[in-house]
């Protein structure tokens, strides 16, 4: 009788176990890493969707901002982390796709080593600088001062690799202009570009920078992308101001580890979509200068794989290098 009793509880708890492995998830907080500083475009648009992902999952997100290396040092810790869907990184075009190229050693493989998730957001830069640092009205007036003065003005980015830095190669390379590079370790490079003392130009990207250029403290001249931004739409583009076939636009994405599962990703993909669908989450992240996508991670994974072998050809071409 005293066996058959333990055998019976021996039974209820394997199956409480198994009850217990197979918790729908989120059965606990999710951690979303970001690789670069607070107040920057993956942080702003991480947070704007935080409290819409807590109210559909019934659980705390904890954002976590891991800066430096180009966004290398947070996508690392999330491809170290277990597969299970707790910890997330937010990445941008950065560590998801340019720094494949741009770093002779990457600590790990963007295409093997990350699990696509979603296509957050398209967001492309904006030339701005202070009216202090540079008394140029337009894109036009700003080339002559620049060709003018070779190597006399210094352009900040958020890092090497980030398309603030490329988007300066980019221009560099296009037009034969003379400007130095200064990378920074994430947002606080506007900070520099905002005294217009230090450095005196930023590729930044808009939902940084657009509150600055509203007042008035940062002219915007110009956006790096093909098409005008919906959200600052009265800003042309450096294409159709005199460099024609410039795009050089920044993008975010969220992944897990290599071997999340499929499940988990689809669930994840479909939840931020339908957050991204909200008109009024559309029109925040418009106003922002942020085009929501929310794509399934099958697409996502294509999209990154495009974006790896378009940026590799513009490293190659420019000489680009990461410090």
């Amino acid at each position: 009788m005293l066996n058959t009793v333990r055998l019976i509880c021996a039974a209820l708890i394997a199956a409480a176990g198994s009850a217990g492995a197979q918790a729908p998830w989120p059965a606990r907080e999710v951690r979303i890493v970001i690789g670069f500083s607070a107040g920057g475009t993956t942080d702003i648009i991480t947070r704007m969707l935080a409290p819409e992902l807590t109210r559909q999952w019934g659980q705390a997100i904890v954002i976590e901002n891991r800066a430096g290396a180009g966004g290398n040092i947070g996508a690392e810790a999330v491809v170290k982390a277990r597969p299970d869907g707790y910890t997330l990184f937010m990445g941008s075009v950065g560590p998801l796709a340019v720094n494949a190229s741009l770093y002779r050693s990457m600590p790990f493989d963007n295409l093997r080593d990350l699990a696509p998730i979603t296509l957050v957001a398209d967001v492309p830069n904006m030339l701005v600088f202070s009216p202090r640092a540079l008394p140029a009205a337009n894109f036009a007036e700003f080339m002559s001062l620049v060709k003018a003065a070779p190597g006399r003005y210094f352009y900040a980015s958020t890092g090497s690799g980030t398309t603030s830095h490329l988007s300066g190669e980019l221009l560099r390379h296009q037009t034969g202009i003379d400007i130095t590079h200064v990378p920074y370790k994430g947002a606080v490079a506007l900070n520099d570009v905002l005294a217009g003392e230090s450095v005196h130009f930023m590729f930044a990207t808009i939902p940084s920078a657009i509150q600055h250029v509203r007042a008035g403290k940062l002219r915007a001249i110009a956006v790096t992308s093909l098409k005008r931004s919906a959200g600052v739409p009265e800003v042309p583009t450096i294409a159709e101001s005199g460099v024609p076939g410039f795009d050089a636009s920044s993008w975010f994405g969220l992944t897990g580890p290599a071997g999340l599962p499929r499940e988990i990703a689809a669930k994840i993909a479909a939840d931020i979509a339908r957050a991204l669908r909200a008109p009024e989450m559309r029109d925040r992240f418009i106003a922002q200068g942020a085009d929501p996508v929310g794509s399934s991670p099958e697409e996502f994974g294509n999209h990154m794989r495009a974006e790896t072998a378009k940026w590799a050809r513009l490293v190659k071409a420019s000489g680009a290098r990461a410090d």
